[in-house]
């Protein structure tokens, strides 16, 4: 009878290890499909009609048909337009062209994200940080031509940090942008 206690603590390791191994299958999976039902629900709640995914359907098609438009027939009158409309009003132009900045970095034509870095942060201690190149001169703003700008991502985050670094702490990575992205965000956890 002495080996019961023994058996009872393994028997009990063995099912917390079973509910945390569960637990990292089904958590990440059941959050991603909350996120999903929730835009579903979201879009949903935008049309008056039941049907569900209908919200959904017809805002992806709206703003497909905005975007085929302002690409083929309107492009650069109503941008134009819109932007000198919008410089005139100081708050929203601040805003609007942040956002549109920040959406042309990763999606469109301009994509800023497109040239993943590591950057030597202290060469002492070797600490370095994964970002992406964003401007190869910073003397249009009184830096020398030496000087570039790097994004730093945070882990775990939707937000970062830009540093203006000397080019030669800067060490093109040969890897792909997505995949550089999803390690940073992750921490470091996934496999390029």
């Amino acid at each position: 009878m002495e080996n019961h206690p023994l058996v009872a603590k393994k028997l009990s390791r063995r099912i917390i290890g079973f509910f945390l191994q569960g637990l990292l299958f089904v958590a990440p999976l059941s959050i991603t499909l909350y996120v999903i039902y929730s835009v579903f629900v979201f879009f949903d709640k935008l049309i008056p009609i039941k049907i569900p995914g209908l919200g959904f359907l017809i805002v992806m098609v709206f703003i497909t048909l905005v975007g085929a438009m302002s690409s083929l027939l309107i492009r650069t009158r109503l941008s134009n337009l819109l932007n000198r409309w919008l410089d005139r009003v100081p708050l929203v132009h601040i805003l609007y062209s942040s956002m549109k900045d920040l959406m042309s970095a990763f999606v469109g034509e301009k994509k800023k994200f497109t040239r993943p870095v590591m950057v030597i942060m202290n060469k002492e201690s070797n600490i370095r940080k994964l970002g992406f190149l964003t401007q190869e001169d910073m003397s249009v703003i009184g830096m020398g031509a030496d000087m570039v700008a790097v994004y730093l991502p945070h882990s775990y985050n939707f937000s970062g940090n830009l540093f203006v670094v000397p080019a030669e702490n800067v060490v093109p990575l040969n890897a792909p942008v997505a995949e550089v992205m999803k390690f940073i965000v992750s921490g470091g956890v996934t496999k390029f």
